[in-house]
């Protein structure tokens, strides 16, 4: 194995060039993040027309924009008050730089306070559906509102609005409380919306956000995830040349899809690691070995290490004692197993854009960390591996579009997210072998009936948690006193808002019958109705 001073330094090398392989030669635009919810959302959206799209520092320097060269610019939201004392601003000197821009809600307030505008807030916050109606005169030139309706539907969230503009704007649409809710420059390519056109709130939103980068900023939407498969491919070989490549399997589809690229790319100089830490869902491994013999001519290396991971977490009750215990140990094992692979250079992994943006990663990408992510994908530099990260750039949806492109099954493509401490985080309290048992059979029951009732795409993560609370039940004549099993269903676009699932009563009931009578230990079931926020998806 490499040694980690050298392997680390060069690891930063080659991990810039798997970085730059979807942004080379890509017409992009940059959403410059100020801190709001939905910057990410905005990116999506713009993805949907084909055209790369990178979230940015809201901070960049115009020197850099102009190195990165966007065909367009969008200024997201955010929490603060331009007014107030710290309040995120841009580098005046980027509205020069003849580079079409869009500001949306903080994004046009920034833009109208650095131009000479007046934003003050407004007597009450505003939080919903508004009508907008565009301005009669305006609308037959207005490349912005092209197609859309005169009036319709907008989605508010703002305490502050943009009170006076300067002389160079003109008014494109209002609502009843917002004079100002659509605006553009006279001269300049700049144009400012106080609504969110990137949430389905806001009717005709995804248009809106086309006509800006298809018309406006004139992307011609050539970017396609056939054609990226073929530059990953291209690159992998030019910088593994004959070494050889580890990629730790987890069953899920983010490291499916890497090691189908890189098996694509390099054949059998790619070996995959697949741990079973004994917390797995129900006949994962056998699946596992089933799915990658069958779609994968690749050397796969399975690590029977549950006695291990039992072992260390006997008698651990608290959440991230559990976690910290659960990743030491998997690091341990996977080193362990790496070492009986010759000639490995190179560790491969999942790691998406969104670890990127919310770990703060990237040099360009915003400053404060949502969360930290060791080496961003999953596996610390100790290691001593060079990595590469070929998904960094996509998001959750363009990595199963690339599944599928690869050739990969829709069942394995479209599995719902699985966290890497398994079962353990799902099992509240002491992880036993016994409880694991239950909570695995109760969970593959659930997963089973949504798939009968063809409602299983509908949802975009289930699963069973197991509490530890006991109840009093009643079966046949005797009195039971047994775990109380939770069901957890959600609906979300980005896992980073989340709603609960809205089961029809005969599916849920049909669900918990099923647990109670299959699952010797179990003797009621409840519905977790809670969002996010203010809950998380997962329980621990």
């Amino acid at each position: 194995m490499p040694g980690s001073s050298t392997a680390q330094s060069a690891s930063a090398d080659t991990d810039v060039t798997m970085r730059s392989a979807t942004a080379a030669q890509q017409e992009r635009i940059l959403v410059m993040d100020f801190g709001g919810q939905t910057a990410q959302l905005i990116a999506r959206r713009v993805r949907d027309q084909n055209v790369f799209c990178q979230v940015v520092r809201h901070d960049l320097s115009a020197d850099r924009v102009r190195e990165l060269n966007p065909k367009g610019i969008i200024l997201s939201g955010g929490p603060a008050s331009v007014y107030g004392v710290g309040a995120p601003m841009i580098d005046p000197a980027i509205f020069d730089l003849k580079i079409p821009i869009l500001g949306i809600c903080y994004g046009m307030q920034v833009t109208c306070h650095t131009l000479g505008g007046k934003i003050l807030p407004v007597h009450a916050r505003e939080f919903g559906r508004a009508p907008c109606t565009q301005s009669a005169n305006k609308a037959a030139t207005n490349a912005l509102f092209d197609g859309i309706p005169k009036t319709f539907n907008a989605w508010m969230s703002h305490g502050d609005q943009v009170e006076t503009l300067a002389t160079d704007f003109e008014i494109l649409a209002s609502t009843s409380t917002c004079p100002n809710a659509a605006i553009r420059h006279k001269s300049r390519v700049i144009y400012g919306l106080q609504f969110h056109p990137e949430v389905t709130h806001t009717q005709f939103g995804g248009h809106l956000l086309a006509n800006f980068v298809l018309k406006i900023c004139g992307c011609e939407g050539t970017w396609r995830i056939s054609s990226l498969i073929e530059q990953h491919v291209a690159r992998i070989r030019r910088i593994v040349g004959t070494d050889q490549v580890i990629c730790g399997l987890s069953g899920g589809v983010d490291s499916s899809v890497v090691a189908a690229l890189i098996s694509k790319a390099i054949g059998d100089q790619l070996s995959c690691i697949f741990v079973d830490n004994g917390m797995l869902r129900k006949d994962e491994r056998q699946q596992v070995e089933e799915q990658f013999s069958k779609h994968f001519k690749t050397d796969l290396h399975v690590v029977d290490a549950r006695a291990r991971f039992l072992g260390e977490l006997a008698g651990v009750s608290e959440p991230q004692q559990k976690r910290k215990i659960i990743g030491k140990v998997f690091i341990d094992v996977f080193r362990d197993e790496a070492k009986s692979i010759p000639n490995a250079k190179y560790l491969a992994q999942g790691t998406l854009y969104p670890d990127v943006i919310e770990s703060g990663a990237n040099p360009d990408g915003p400053a404060a960390t949502i969360k930290s992510h060791h080496n961003v994908g999953g596996l610390p530099a100790e290691l001593g591996f060079e990595l590469i990260e070929p998904l960094r750039d996509l998001f959750k949806d363009e990595v199963r579009r690339m599944g599928l492109e690869l050739g990969l099954p829709e069942i394995m493509v479209w599995r719902h997210p699985f966290p890497g401490p398994g079962l353990a985080v799902r099992c509240l309290g002491e992880v036993t072998e016994e409880r694991l048992r239950v909570i695995r059979e109760a969970d593959a029951i659930l997963i089973e009936e949504l798939h009968l009732a063809g409602i299983y795409r509908d949802i975009q993560q289930a699963f069973v948690v197991l509490l530890p609370v006991n109840s009093v039940g009643v079966m046949g004549d005797d009195r039971t006193y047994e775990n109380v099993a939770a069901i957890r269903a959600i609906q979300s676009e980005d896992f980073m808002t989340a709603d609960w699932y809205q089961f029809p009563y005969e599916i849920l009931a049909k669900i918990s019958t099923r647990i109670i009578n299959s699952v010797r230990g179990i003797n009621r079931v409840v519905y977790d109705v809670s969002s996010k926020p203010p809950a998380t998806i997962e329980w621990e």
